[in-house]
């Protein structure tokens, strides 16, 4: 559960970041503004994620560091083998 829950707040952070930074970007008005609240949101997240893995910002670890280096490991892993099995699926309708 610990690596689920470590993982879900990375990702969540990870994203919501670069959601946020795209939307600021290229976004206008309200859109901007949405945009700002997810970077913000992200940025919270990721504290919140930086603190239970071993930061200690508010006192509390609960996560191993080997729990969570596994998990960004599998995490890394997983993108490889989906942008491989793109790339195959791509070369294969290229082809046909």
């Amino acid at each position: 559960m610990d690596l689920f829950l470590s993982m879900l707040l990375l990702v969540f952070a990870i994203g919501t970041v670069l959601a946020g930074i795209f939307t600021i970007y290229f976004g206008s008005g309200r859109s901007r503004a949405i945009g700002g609240i997810l970077f913000l949101i992200g940025i919270i997240v990721a504290l919140v994620f930086y603190n239970y893995s071993g930061g200690e910002l508010w006192g509390v670890a609960e996560w191993d560091w080997d729990v969570v280096k596994a998990g960004i490991a599998s995490i890394i892993g997983g993108i490889i083998g989906a942008l491989i099995a793109l790339g195959v699926f791509l070369a294969g309708i290229m082809k046909a």
